[in-house]
């Protein structure tokens, strides 16, 4: 039996001799490599913070004590640390979430996976806890470096720093890399503060003397203040930005002795308020298909060969692929055109951009809400940014879309992938919001493209409008044959036509093929149908309004909330002109969709032709 396999929760993590602690580390490794493998989820992330969240586990008491994860990319060993050793079904209907889960356990706090939030949690836990007069519980949040690029992260530092008694450690998770390299100027000063392993190897201390004292303030272990605090002046004045701040900073530390991650931990646990331990590790620690993996450390993965690191099957074209490829396109016709990210560039495509123009893409770190204003600024000073993020990140941004944006009257195009039900990364990442925020914003145009022919077409209609803000939206995963367009009437191309249609079906973007789907059942109950995609959604065109007055009922389908989305704005375009026929909405509900498949999650909620069709035929009633 080995040593993973007799830890139920964490205080069986205390009763492993430190001898074994090693070699716990590489058990934990090689169950993640073999599980993660068979599932997908993010491997990389956590094979850095396996002796880091061993070492949390020995020192703190969970959940007496509260651990707080940042995005919760790198939760799968405190999974196994808290007694769930089943990956079976990582990520899938009935199995672990990829990320911490309340449902789960109660040593999960957070499950958002929405980047810079911890600090926040953690600051309000703390403060609680100590009006409550809970000063025997310590609270703890884990933040990598990529994280902390996000201003919200600066928001709570600034904030905890004046709660001097506050029993609260803030790890910060240095691998220098977010999904990809992390950018920046903090970026460059955590850079400095990894050079004090130089003047530690000056002063003669190697990794046996690591381990009996960890680095405080930037001072190296022991006593030798006079000797030591020259050198450190000289070499890396680095704890300013910290302790100026009001800080207590331990480190750098080798995030990968166990020992010293957990000696730094007890000094920041007994300092008595708020405690910074920077911690340097190595995201892909132990796989050297991860190490080798230049781009992204294997930060998130499909079903892989554990030996070999490569995926089982290759995938197919992606709606994303459409989207790159077009814009280095583009970026050869218009030299104005920027491209804007937010520390995500491989993941949203455009990779291919800045190979081919990389004086023009700016990647901001984790800061959706910097890239809409900076946009916005660089949109003024004449060019024409195209700021592509996930769709349930652009939520984080919707004052800055709406008061530098809009406001401003600004052109700035908006891709957003992802977006609709995207499934197995749970809740937080479905990009279910974006149409409905997006509609109350004066002046935006909102396009949803059917395939990956309409990405193409529409985004160089986004590109050409100077005086507003526009969005694309596109969905996740493989990107199918192009929907040809019986005829096209005004801007809105008609799917199915007909001269005397009892039914109009509205399909939204990538909800085409379900809509001509249900349009063929509908039609076997013996009601005439026409299908059509607007292309633009928002704000509803006139020329979907005049197709609407031929047809006694309207059917509204889209991958979003249905309370407030796009079947909401026909409604009241309908309406205004004077049309009352019935308009029969179907999308998202209001809740929060537990991981699953895509697929499986669209039948929980009811959106799939059989349910479409069977209700409009419902509501149409038998054929008189």
């Amino acid at each position: 039996m080995g040593l993973l396999a007799r830890i139920a929760g964490p205080s069986d993590v205390k009763k492993v001799p430190v001898e074994d602690l090693d070699a716990l580390a590489q058990e934990i490794r090689e169950f993640l490599v073999q599980a993660v493998s068979k599932t997908g989820g993010h491997l990389g992330p956590n094979l850095g913070v396996v002796e880091l969240t061993i070492a949390m586990h020995r020192v703190f008491n969970s959940p007496h004590d509260t651990l707080v994860f940042d995005t919760g990319h790198q939760s799968y060993v405190h999974k196994l640390l808290t007694g769930r050793q089943d990956f079976s079904k990582l990520k899938k209907q009935g199995g672990l979430s990829g990320y911490p889960s309340r449902a789960e356990s109660k040593h999960d706090v957070v499950e958002s996976s929405h980047a810079s939030v911890s600090l926040s949690w953690a600051h309000g836990i703390a403060k609680a806890r100590r009006v409550a007069g809970e000063n025997d519980r310590h609270t703890v949040a884990v933040i990598g470096d990529g994280a902390l690029t996000g201003g919200m992260a600066w928001e709570a530092l600034n904030n905890i720093a004046v709660d001097k008694d506050l029993p609260l450690v803030i790890v910060v998770n240095d691998n220098e890399r977010s999904y990809a390299p992390t950018i920046g100027g903090l970026a460059e000063h955590l850079a400095v503060l990894r050079t004090t392993r130089q003047y530690e190897k000056v002063l003669g201390w190697g990794k046996s003397r690591l381990k009996q004292t960890p680095v405080v303030g930037n001072a190296a272990y022991g006593t030798l203040h006079g000797v030591k605090k020259g050198i450190k002046d000289i070499i890396a004045p680095q704890e300013g930005m910290f302790e100026d701040l009001g800080l207590k900073y331990l480190g750098p530390v080798d995030g990968h002795d166990e020992q010293a991650v957990e000696h730094a931990l007890q000094r920041a646990r007994d300092f008595g308020g708020p405690c910074l331990v920077h911690v340097i590790t190595e995201k892909g620690r132990g796989y050297q298909p991860a190490l080798d993996d230049i781009a992204d450390r294997m930060h998130g993965i499909g079903k892989i060969n554990p030996e070999t690191g490569l995926p089982f099957e290759v995938s197919g074209r992606i709606w994303t692929d459409e989207f790159a490829e077009e814009m280095v396109r583009l970026g050869a016709e218009r030299p104005d055109i920027v491209a804007v990210t937010a520390a995500m560039l491989i993941p949203v495509g455009l990779d291919k951009f800045a190979e081919a123009y990389p004086d023009r893409v700016v990647d901001v770190g984790i800061a959706e809400q910097h890239a809409v204003t900076m946009a916005s600024g660089m949109s003024y000073a004449g060019l024409h940014p195209v700021v592509a993020v996930y769709s349930t990140f652009l939520n984080r941004a919707f004052d800055q879309l709406l008061m530098d944006c809009a406001l401003h009257q600004q052109g700035v195009t908006f891709v957003l992938d992802r977006a609709g039900i995207t499934g197995s990364d749970g809740p937080s990442h479905n990009g279910m919001w974006d149409m409905a925020i997006c509609s109350i914003v004066p002046g935006l145009r909102l396009a949803a493209p059917r395939d990956g022919e309409q990405v193409k077409a529409q985004l160089r209609e986004a590109v050409e409008v100077d005086d507003a803000p526009t969005v694309i939206r596109f969905p996740k995963g493989d990107v199918g044959d192009p929907l040809l367009a019986v005829r096209r009437e005004g801007a809105v191309d008609v799917l199915r036509d007909s001269d005397d249609p009892e039914v109009l079906i509205v399909a939204v973007g990538a909800m085409a093929p379900l809509a001509l789907d249900a349009a063929d059942k509908i039609e076997a109950q013996g009601h005439s149908v026409m299908v059509v995609d607007p292309r633009w959604v928002l704000p509803v065109s006139p020329d979907l309004v005049h197709l609407a007055r031929r047809a006694r009922h309207c059917v509204v389908v889209e991958d979003n909330l249905v309370e407030g989305g796009i079947g909401s704005a026909v409604v009241h375009a309908l309406r205004e002109d004077g049309q009352f026929q019935p308009v029969h909405c179907f999308g998202v509900p209001k809740t929060f969709p537990e991981h699953a498949s895509r697929s499986q999650v669209l039948e929980q909620i009811g959106l799939t032709a059989d349910v479409v069709s069977t209700e409009v035929s419902r509501r149409l009633g038998p054929i008189a």
